[in-house]
């Protein structure tokens, strides 16, 4: 059978009914999310905010690994991470940035808090169990992954992610592609090695293992200083659990360093489930439209092109 892609998607419209179907999986796969739990063995990531210096090396690796573009400034200027100071707001992941560090100053700490921000790889994914095209994926190892071939440009992802991780790419109108940091997947993560930016922090923020050995490292740690440490290891119930977790210190929690601390201990998709069973509904005449948007995209550019021959 040929593999559903957004062209076919858009040139053959799908019948409402072939929609449905797609959609219904995803509502069987909301319900199947509540008994899953995430992979027993999957790898995971503990990051120590406390010990961050900013120096943006992490960015540098990921920026390398993935091939990504280059950045607006480049990665020794740490003149970004003032921006946060001047009013402007903590710098987001991207299309061409899967991860980024930004500073924040607590009231009351001498010294500044770096927090590094990616995809924490869920448990659970919102995405996964949001997409009805099925371009998520849940790897036995940890790692959230996506499959651009598939996506048909819905977006339903980036609403269904309690973190607002996926960037969407507006580079193609035509062909959509919602990037996100992948845990080095594909050239790491899958042979057992660290994501890159865990492997390049000079600082050892970041210890890389298995997620429930981590969970207990953490606790360790925790109980080792607990004049250091606030006792709560974000990522491990949040949302479900996540693969990225942290520690952070007494005087810098959680909430004061742009963590979301009322996201609440059971996967998004528990939330979501009603809106999932009306979304079938919605979708029989996402084709129609999907087409029509395509056509009237197509016939412009053909137009541009008949132009700049003439």
């Amino acid at each position: 059978m040929k593999r559903l892609n957004r062209r076919s998607f858009l040139k053959g419209g799908l019948a409402s009914g072939v929609t449905a179907a797609a959609v219904t999986g995803s509502v069987g796969k909301a319900d199947a999310a509540g008994d899953f739990g995430g992979y027993p063995d999957s790898m995971g990531v503990l990051v120590d905010l406390t010990k961050c210096i900013g120096c943006r090396t992490c960015e540098a690796a990921c920026n390398k690994e993935q091939n990504l573009p280059a950045p607006d400034k480049p990665f020794t200027d740490m003149s970004v991470h003032d921006e946060v100071r001047h009013g402007g707001l903590p710098r987001r992941t991207s299309e061409k940035a899967y991860t980024v560090v930004n500073k924040y100053e607590v009231e009351g700490r001498e010294h500044p808090l770096f927090r590094k921000v990616q995809c924490n790889h869920c448990q659970e994914p919102g995405c996964l169990t949001s997409c009805f095209v099925n371009a998520y994926t849940k790897t036995p190892e940890g790692a959230v992954i996506y499959d651009p071939k598939v996506c048909v440009g819905c977006r339903t992802c980036m609403i269904a992610c309690p973190f607002y991780i996926p960037a969407y790419s507006y580079s193609s109108p035509i062909n959509p592609v919602v990037k996100k940091c992948i845990m080095c997947y594909d050239t790491r993560l899958k042979f057992g090695r660290p994501p890159a930016c865990v492997e390049a922090c000079p600082q050892q923020v970041m210890t890389f293992g298995k997620r429930k050995d981590l969970i207990d490292l953490a606790h360790k740690t925790i109980k080792s200083r607990p004049s250091l440490y606030l006792d709560h290891v974000y990522g491990e119930k949040e949302v479900g659990g996540t693969s990225w977790m942290y520690l952070t210190s007494q005087d810098a929690p959680f909430g004061e360093i742009g963590f979301d601390t009322h996201l609440g201990k059971q996967p998004i998709i528990n939330y979501v489930k009603e809106f999932l069973a009306i979304v079938p509904m919605v979708l029989t005449i996402w084709p129609a439209l999907f087409t029509g948007f395509h056509l009237l995209a197509t016939r412009k550019e053909a137009k541009k092109n008949d132009e700049s021959v003439s």
